[in-house]
């Protein structure tokens, strides 16, 4: 019997060593080598460990102190190259040393029961280790998959100290050629302090003339002046003649050359954005907070509406914000083109680092799936460090529409000079203009068309105002 309980007590001292040596590679990894094993290995897992757990306690640290650092170390595809090849070397390695410490605690010499629970343990130790490292480098490789839709390249130089990027919003479908433009925007931002004014251009303006010396003004020297053709049609026309083009974008450089042509001012980037893939992007985000001044018809036309967002503010998800900024139903273009520089504001606004670091898996898959750009991967730490700067300051918009602009036979003079003054409040060379404007009655008034406010005769509030985020 005495024999008996030493050997009992032998077998229990085996077994709990072998735990305690993968509980030791699990919290130190290379310390079960260093222990019993080979100790040249064991020196190295534990300073590379330790290197490691420094690196992630500083880097933490200076990401909450700091979440544009997180954000620039995100948007680095080099960063994210290394840390997906550190990851999947790790996920191996760890997993090696798991096996070997397994191997250390001499499995042979346990009892049955005990050694069925090391393979168990060790098994669940080791899978599940490695499978968080090769999570993670999934994750930082869907980051890089993302980056790698910006073309090579450093940031260019502002235009007069503004960073002018043109968003396309459009719509591809069975019944469209390519991706049209519905939605044209220019976010004209100021280069130091990150102050943006957006310029909104309807989609049917008419009679405009294109850059000068542009490829589509040797086309149209007196103007988009045909017949039905309206600015959401130029990318079309484009499309159809691509042998005049030098690009693999024809639509949307002919594009830019007309807005260039129309607001005076040199883009310097453009951004595509896939409207049916906006909705996933909203909730990669978490949604948005919109207030919603009026019923807004979800679904089409008529029969088409399925249901109503109702008033009130309302955290929206991608499907509904999306019909907030697109529905027609008992609205015209131009109450749609106030509520789509209200959702743009707060998108701007509202979206946190943190929370675009939490989620940025999804939003770069997001992004991927529905963003074109012709901005440089190497400038993008920097627009993001204007973007972190621009969610303190207040957003202008002027849109050139009526009553202020006639979109059939625009006055470019006029246009040019809207453009230039807006610009010049936002930079505070100019003051606001003392009289009060016929939107601005509407505002006191409480008037609301088609959930902006304001009406088609006297302009809708959140197309020419100093601060969008008020007039919303």
């Amino acid at each position: 019997m005495p024999e008996i309980a030493v050997d009992e007590r032998a077998a229990r001292v085996r077994f709990r060593r072998a735990l305690t040596l993968m509980a030791f590679t699990l919290l130190v990894p290379g310390s079960a080598q260093l222990i019993a094993g080979n100790r040249d290995i064991g020196r190295v897992a534990i300073r590379v460990w330790l290197l490691s757990l420094i690196t992630l306690v500083v880097g933490g640290a200076a990401v909450a102190l700091n979440p544009s650092f997180g954000l620039t170390l995100a948007l680095n595809p080099d960063v994210m190259l290394a840390a997906r090849l550190y990851m999947l070397v790790g996920a191996v390695a760890w997993a090696g040393l798991f096996i070997d410490a397994w191997r250390i605690g001499q499995p042979l010499t346990l009892r049955l029961p005990h050694r069925r629970a090391i393979v168990g343990v060790n098994g669940i130790l080791c899978f599940s280790v490695a499978g968080t490292l090769l999570f993670g480098a999934h994750l930082a490789a869907a980051q890089r998959d993302f980056l790698t839709m910006f073309v090579d390249g450093d940031l260019g130089a502002a235009n007069n100290g503004r960073f002018n990027v043109l968003l396309l919003g459009g719509d591809s479908g069975a019944d469209r050629w390519g991706l049209r433009p519905d939605s044209m925007t220019i976010a004209s931002v100021d280069a130091k302090t990150g102050r943006t004014v957006m310029i909104g251009l309807p989609r049917n303006m008419q009679n405009f003339p294109f850059r000068e010396g542009s490829v589509m003004d040797k086309q149209f020297p007196k103007g988009f002046n045909c017949d039905g053709c309206y600015l959401n049609g130029v990318s079309t026309w484009a499309e159809d003649h691509t042998d005049l083009f030098d690009s693999d974008h024809p639509g949307i450089d002919a594009t830019k050359m007309a807005i260039e042509g129309i607001t005076g001012l040199d883009i310097n980037y453009w951004v595509m954005v896939n409207m049916k893939g906006f909705k996933r992007l909203v909730n990669a985000f978490g949604g948005v907070t919109l207030n919603v001044r009026q019923r807004i018809p979800v679904g089409g036309l008529g029969s088409d509406v399925t249901g109503y967002i109702e008033p009130g503010e309302r955290k929206l998800n991608g499907h509904d914000a999306l019909w907030y900024a697109r529905s027609r139903e008992g609205s015209d273009d131009y109450s749609r083109m106030a509520r789509q520089k209200c959702v743009m504001t707060a998108l701007l606004t509202q979206i946190s680092p943190t929370q675009a670091l939490r989620n940025f898996q999804e939003i770069a898959e997001a992004s991927s799936a529905m963003i074109s750009t012709d901005i440089p991967g190497g400038g993008l730490s920097d627009f993001v460090q204007l973007a972190l700067r621009a969610r303190s300051e207040k957003v202008s918009t002027v849109s050139l529409v009526p009553p202020q602009v006639n979109t059939a036979k625009p006055d470019i003079d006029k246009v040019h000079q809207m453009v230039e003054n807006a610009i010049d409040r936002a930079e505070g060379a100019k003051k606001a203009p003392a009289k009060k404007k016929a939107a601005d009655s509407d505002e006191s008034s409480g008037k609301v068309t088609g959930g902006a406010k304001g009406s088609r005769n006297d302009g809708y509030t959140a197309n020419e105002t100093d601060d969008v985020a008020a007039a919303c």
